[in-house]
C-alpha cells in the first residue's frame, strides 16, 4: 500500500522543490497571476497567490490549508485581525525572502510575523531592532522580544539595559515605568555595569520618586539589593544626606531605617563569614578587566599573565599556554583579541606577534611585524594596530608599521622624526602621539604626532625633562606622560600635553620612582602596574583620578616585575572568567516584562 505522507514529510519536499527554484520567478509568477491556486481575503482585499510557496513560509498557512475538509477545492480564505498592509509584507516575504524593514513598521511586522509564526521574518525584524537597541528603546525590544519569544535579541536587549545602566537611568524614560519585578531583575545582577553602589541607590531614588505614594513601600526591599560592604555602609550614610529626595522628612526616616536594617544584616553575615569571599560577593562584575602580560622579573623574562578585577579590588592569575616569555613588548585589546607584539627574551629580539583570544582561551601566531622590535610602542587606532620604534638587535628603530587585522598583512609606514625605543605611545582625537624613549645616544624629550590622513610625522612642543621607559596614555582629552628615566634617575614625576593649546602643564606626582612599568586607563582612572626603581623589580600599583589629581594605592599584582603591558579587555560573554570569583547564590534571571506594561520601542 502507498504511505502516507506526514505533514513534517510535505513541507520538506515542497522546501527541497521550491529550493531548486528562483524565487524572483515565482514572484513573477504572482504578478502575472500564473498558475495561482489561492486567495487571501483581508477586510475585502484579495492577494491572489501560490499555496505551496505560502505553506514553505509559514506553518499557519499549512494549517489553513489542510485542516478544513472543503479545503481542496477551496480557493479564498479570509483572515481575520490583520491589516492588509500587513498581509501584503507577508506575502512578499514568502516570495522574495526578505522586506524592507522600517522603525515604523519593525515592531508591529514582528507581532504578524510571530502571529504566523515565520522564523524567517521573526529573524529579520529582529537584526533590524538589535541594530537600532539605544538607550531610548532597549527596555521596550527587551520587554517587546520577551513577549514574542525572541530569545536572542531579548538577551541582547537585556544585556545593553546592564551595560549601560548609568546612562540609561539618567536618560531613559523607558526605566521610570518599569515594574517593582522588572527592576530588582536588573538591579540584584552581578553583572550590573556600575562602578559604584551610589550609583545603583540613585537609580532607586530616582523610580520611587517618579510615583512615592504608590512605591514608597517598596523602598526597603529595593535598598536591601544595593550591595554594600559593612566597611562602606558609613560613608554611604554620610554621602546620601546630599540626595536631593533626602529633604523630604518621610524619605529621610525611611531610608535611615532601611539603611540600618541592611547594615545590621551585613553585620551578621560578616561575623559568620569574617573572610575576603563576604565583601566580595556584594561586587558586582566588572564590564571591563585589566591585564598586565608578561614582563622581567629578576634575571629572567617571565609569562605571567595577571587579570585585575576593579570592582572586587582584587588580582587574579590567568591561566595560558603562550610558551614563550617575554618582556619589552606591546600589547593591545582590539575586535575581541589581544594582540602581543615584539619583545624579547634572554636571547631574540622578536618580529613575532601572537593573537589571544579570551573566550575560547587559546593563543594563534599570526603575520610578523617587518622588523624585530623590542622596546616597541603599541596602539590601536579605528581597528588598525600601529608599532613604532623599539631596538632590533642592532640599532635603535625610527620606522613605523600598521597592521590590517582582517587581511593579517603589516604595511610600513614614513619614519619618525627620531629613532626612539623605550617611547610609549597613545591615540587621542585619531591621532597618535609618542613621546621620549632613548635614540642609542641620547634620553629623549622631544614628542611627536602622526596623523593618519595625511600619513605625516610632526613634532610637537617637547617635554619638560628626556624620559625613557616612561608611559604615555590618553586620559580625558590630554596626553600623560608619566615616570620614566633621565638618563640620571628614576621619575616619578607626571606632565600632561593638551593638543588645543600644545602645552604641556605638570601633573601630580607618583611618589613612588619607576620605568619600564605598566600602564593603561580603565573606567575614568589611570593606572600603573609594576616596574622598576634602579634597584628592583617591584608588584605595586596606583591609580590616578583626575577629578581631584590625587594617586591612591591599590592591591599589588602577585608576580613583580618590570617591562610588562597592560590592555584592558572589555565587553566579553565570559568576563566571569577573569574577574575574582564570587557568591552566585540567588543570582537573578533577565527580567519578565509585566504584562500591563506598553512594549512600545520607540525605534
Amino acid at each position: 500500500g502507498k504511505k502516507k505522507l506526514t505533514t513534517s514529510s510535505c513541507r520538506f519536499l515542497m522546501e527541497r522543490k521550491l529550493g531548486a527554484v528562483d524565487y524572483n520567478v515565482l514572484n513573477e509568477l504572482r504578478l502575472e497571476r500564473s498558475f495561482l491556486d489561492v486567495v487571501i481575503s483581508v477586510n475585502g482585499v484579495e492577494f491572489p497567490a501560490h499555496k505551496n510557496v505560502l505553506c514553505c513560509s509559514s506553518p499557519y498557512f499549512r494549517t489553513l490549508f489542510s485542516n478544513r475538509c472543503d479545503s481542496k477545492d477551496k480557493k479564498i480564505f479570509t483572515i481575520p485581525g490583520i491589516s492588509p498592509e500587513m498581509m501584503e509584507m507577508i506575502i512578499t516575504f514568502a516570495y522574495n525572502q526578505t522586506v524592507p524593514v522600517t522603525s515604523e513598521n519593525a515592531e508591529q511586522l514582528l507581532v504578524v510575523a510571530h502571529q504566523f509564526n515565520i522564523p524567517g521574518l521573526i529573524r529579520l525584524c529582529s537584526n533590524f531592532l538589535e541594530s537600532r537597541l539605544c538607550l531610548r528603546n532597549c527596555i521596550g525590544i527587551c520587554k517587546l522580544a520577551y513577549h514574542y519569544c525572541c530569545l536572542e535579541l531579548h538577551l541582547k536587549a537585556f544585556r545593553f539595559i546592564l551595560h549601560q545602566f548609568e546612562d540609561l537611568v539618567r536618560e531613559s524614560e523607558e526605566f521610570l515605568l518599569l515594574s517593582f519585578t522588572e527592576l530588582c531583575d536588573i538591579i540584584e545582577r552581578d553583572d550590573l555595569n556600575v562602578r559604584n553602589e551610589s550609583l545603583v541607590f540613585n537609580a532607586v531614588m530616582k523610580w520611587i520618586y517618579h510615583q512615592p505614594e504608590d512605591r514608597k513601600s517598596l523602598l526597603r526591599k529595593l535598598l536591601l539589593k544595593v550591595r554594600l560592604a559593612l566597611r562602606d555602609s558609613e560613608n554611604f550614610l554620610e554621602n546620601i544626606r546630599s540626595y536631593e529626595h533626602m529633604r523630604n522628612k518621610e524619605y529621610k526616616m525611611s531610608i535611615y531605617i532601611a539603611l540600618l536594617q541592611m547594615i545590621y544584616d551585613l553585620g551578621v553575615k560578616e561575623s559568620a563569614t569574617p573572610h575576603l569571599a563576604c565583601s566580595m560577593a556584594h561586587s558586582r562584575l566588572p564590564n571591563s578587566i585589566l591585564l598586565a602580560i608578561g614582563g622581567w622579573r629578576g634575571s629572567n623574562p617571565t609569562n605571567a599573565i595577571e587579570a585585575y578585577d576593579a570592582r572586587a579590588k582584587v588580582w587574579r592569575e590567568v591561566l595560558h599556554e603562550e610558551d614563550s616569555p617575554r618582556a619589552y613588548h606591546g600589547t593591545v585589546f582590539v575586535k575581541g583579541y589581544v594582540y602581543v607584539i615584539g619583545g624579547c627574551d634572554k636571547v631574540k629580539f622578536y618580529n613575532r606577534v601572537c593573537r589571544y583570544d579570551p573566550v575560547q582561551r587559546v593563543w594563534q601566531e599570526v603575520a610578523p611585524t617587518h622588523s624585530r622590535r623590542c622596546y616597541v610602542s603599541v596602539v590601536v587606532l579605528n581597528d588598525v594596530i600601529y608599532a613604532m620604534g623599539g631596538f632590533d638587535g642592532y640599532t635603535r628603530l625610527k620606522t613605523a608599521e600598521k597592521y590590517n587585522l582582517e587581511k593579517n598583512q603589516w604595511t610600513l609606514l614614513p619614519s619618525m622624526n627620531d629613532r626612539r625605543s623605550d617611547a610609549s605611545a597613545a591615540t587621542l582625537h585619531r591621532k597618535i602621539y609618542i613621546c621620549g624613549g632613548f635614540s642609542g645616544e641620547d634620553y629623549l624629550i622631544t614628542a611627536e604626532v602622526f596623523n593618519p590622513k595625511v600619513n605625516q610625522w610632526s613634532l610637537i612642543t617637547p617635554m619638560s625633562t628626556p624620559r625613557s621607559g616612561l608611559g604615555v596614555v590618553a586620559y580625558k582629552d590630554e596626553v600623560y606622560a608619566v615616570g620614566g628615566f633621565d638618563g640620571l634617575n628614576r621619575l616619578d614625576t607626571v606632565e600632561a600635553y593638551n593638543p588645543l593649546t600644545g602645552l604641556w602643564r605638570t601633573v601630580s606626582s607618583m611618589s613612588t620612582p619607576r620605568s619600564n612599568f605598566g600602564i593603561e586607563t580603565m573606567e575614568d582612572l589611570l593606572y600603573v602596574v609594576g616596574g622598576y626603581d634602579g634597584f628592583t623589580t617591584f608588584a605595586t600599583v596606583k591609580y590616578y583620578n583626575k577629578e581631584n589629581d590625587k594617586w591612591k594605592d591599590i592591591p599589588n599584582i602577585t608576580v613583580d616585575r618590570s617591562a610588562l603591558s597592560c590592555c584592558v579587555m572589555s565587553g566579553l560573554p565570559n568576563i566571569q572568567t577573569y574577574a575574582a570569583a564570587r557568591d552566585t547564590s540567588g543570582y537573578g534571571i533577565c527580567f519578565r516584562p509585566s504584562e500591563k506594561l506598553s512594549y512600545k520601542t520607540n525605534v
